[in-house]
């Protein structure tokens, strides 16, 4: 196994930061602890990094990540795997919130040209690459995170969300349901349109089941309690018996508003429910939820190698993609 910045810190007793300054800037650091953090990069045969040095000449040692929404715990886990990998090649990463807005994701790439970030990880809220591609001209690699290989332009690392959501509806017809709701919105965010799109397509392959859209202003908990209490005439009427739900939070919110509004909707019994990206808080809803497991962590770690190759990567040739495969994980929402 390679050794890591990670490792020399640990055996020359200092931090990561300071390692990254021996190796960058060892004149802002005490010769007795350079020459103990070169001592164990000798006894280690540490080898800097030579695509985080190009990375990092002529700017900042930060990278931005901006996601589509920091309160939802599936972009926390892809931080701190970002970060990890990070850390490892010397550098710190900047979080952002663009809140699912394009404004607020442009004002937020405007700050970081600015601050000359060494790269950007961004999970885009539109199709509108543009402004990504001004970055790239100007010297700032990209990674498209939480988003497929539809852009081949820039390296990018995903779940087939299709597939996800193809899993999402097979799982709720093989249990026996046949009339669907999809819970999630805007369909302009990329992912949520390939689950609903993958959901259709199973329900159309089954041929006797059909889906609805029931479209959210924002992948939130609150939103999905709204929409929840939308579908509970709809589910009492037997209209709808399984829901697809585009996250988590929307999943959790949804079964709220079956399980404690007035006439409680009994979950599995009456309606089943899937979510995705499988955090923490699906397993531990009051009826535990079932869910499409993303690699959270794994996927920050794989954007932070992939912009580290970026830099390194020669003129011509095409960017990576690296796409996961999505994992059905079966709780107490859609028992039989």
């Amino acid at each position: 196994m390679a050794v890591s910045v990670r490792d020399v810190a640990a055996r020359a007793g200092v931090s990561v930061g300071t390692v990254s300054n021996v190796l960058n800037r060892p004149d802002h650091v005490k010769d007795e602890t350079v020459e103990r953090v070169r001592a164990a990069i000798e006894e280690l045969g540490y080898v800097p990094n030579a695509a985080a040095q190009q990375l990092r000449a002529g700017r900042s040692q930060s990278l931005a990540l901006l996601v589509l929404d920091v309160g939802n715990p599936f972009f926390t886990d892809v931080a701190r795997g970002a970060e990890a990998r990070a850390a490892e090649a010397g550098l710190t990463v900047f979080l952002a919130n663009s809140d699912e807005s394009a404004e607020r994701e442009a004002r937020h790439l405007d700050v970081f040209e600015r601050q000359r970030v060494s790269g950007v990880l961004i999970s885009p809220v539109e199709d509108d690459f543009s402004r990504l591609e001004d970055l790239r001209r100007h010297g700032i690699p990209v990674v498209l995170v939480d988003r497929g290989a539809d852009q081949p332009r820039f390296a990018s690392v995903s779940v087939d969300d299709v597939a996800g959501g193809a899993l999402a509806a097979r799982h709720l017809l093989d249990s026996g349901r046949r009339r669907l709701a999809f819970v999630g919105g805007p369909l302009r965010i990329g992912q949520v349109a390939d689950r609903f799109e993958g959901a259709s397509e199973a329900v159309r392959a089954h041929g006797e089941a059909t889906i609805q859209l029931f479209g959210t202003d924002e992948m939130s908990l609150d939103e999905g309690r709204r929409v929840g209490e939308a579908l509970r005439p709809l589910v009492r009427a037997g209209g709808i018996d399984g829901i697809v739900a585009a996250n988590d939070l929307l999943a959790i919110g949804v079964e709220r508003a079956m399980l404690f509004g007035p006439d409680p909707i009994r979950v599995p019994d009456e309606v089943s429910i899937v979510g995705y990206d499988d955090i923490s808080f699906a397993a531990s809803a009051v009826v535990p939820i079932t869910s499409v497991r993303q690699p959270r962590a794994l996927i920050g770690s794989t954007a932070v190698e992939l912009l580290l190759e970026e830099a390194g990567r020669a003129k011509g040739e095409a960017p990576r993609h690296v796409v996961f495969a999505p994992e059905l994980v079966s709780r107490e929402s859609t028992a039989r």
